[in-house]
């Protein structure tokens, strides 16, 4: 990005939710090489060091507890400043399996992260946004929100519920300079992989046509600019990251 872009961003506050590592984190070191301060929502221990390497405001906080996350807003607001870009990157894949033998306990809590989580962050940074008559904000949902993906209903859904609750709020926001849009990303090689089986990974590699998986850097490069001043028109949308897998 060149030396415009930062005096595009300068003075801004972006909250990045799950920025301990790998979207969220990639995202993250971007902003702040575009002078945007940095806070990081996340219960990650390694949260605190992942924001020192880069400047940024680590603060420990469940997105799927909401009073928690008022507090977490008001301290970025004290401590940082209003936010005037949010990033809601954090979510989890949950297990494989079949909807029959899915564990309902799970089913749950995948729901609660990927989805209620997300509501929760809008729910308390819009606000702000609202009162300064700016704000830009970027939901991660999946390419399996798009499609749905076999043994990963719960993820599918969540993520599909991710889409339908960024067009609404879109919807609701557009006739004030406040951008809400989400990508699609397939796969990538990030720690959720780590919650998947080999056979789920090897799945959804089999249905990128580029025949390869996404790269964070990628990821984080499309949401930059969609978080950015920039992207001035676009809301409600859905930017897709998939590597050709979906083209609608």
């Amino acid at each position: 990005m060149a030396g415009a872009d930062i005096v595009e961003f300068q003075g801004q506050t972006a909250v990045i939710t799950g920025a301990a590592q790998g979207i969220g984190l990639a995202v993250a070191r971007l902003l702040a090489e575009q002078a945007v301060k940095v806070v990081s929502w996340d219960v990650d221990p390694e949260n605190v060091a992942a924001m020192a390497q880069i400047g940024g405001t680590a603060i420990t906080c469940d997105i799927t507890d909401l009073d928690a996350l008022r507090a977490a807003y008001e301290q970025t607001c004290a401590q940082v400043g209003v936010p005037t870009i949010l990033v809601n990157s954090a979510g989890i894949a949950g297990p494989n399996a079949t909807v029959e033998d899915y564990d309902v306990a799970e089913w749950h809590r995948v729901i609660e992260i990927n989805l209620t989580g997300t509501f929760y962050v809008n729910k308390v940074c819009v606000p702000g946004m609202k009162a300064q008559g700016y704000g830009r904000i970027l939901n991660v949902a999946s390419i399996s929100g798009k499609e749905g993906n076999p043994n990963a209903s719960a993820y599918s859904a969540s993520k599909a519920g991710v889409i339908g609750l960024t067009k609404s709020l879109g919807k609701e926001l557009a006739d004030m300079d406040i951008a809400v849009n989400c990508v699609t990303p397939a796969a990538a090689r990030t720690r959720i992989f780590d919650q998947m089986s080999k056979a789920h990974i090897d799945y959804m590699l089999s249905k990128i046509p580029r025949g390869r998986f996404l790269e964070v850097q990628e990821a984080a490069r499309m949401i930059v600019w969609a978080v950015s001043p920039e992207n001035s028109f676009t809301t409600g949308a859905v930017f897709d990251l998939s590597g050709g897998r979906a083209t609608y």
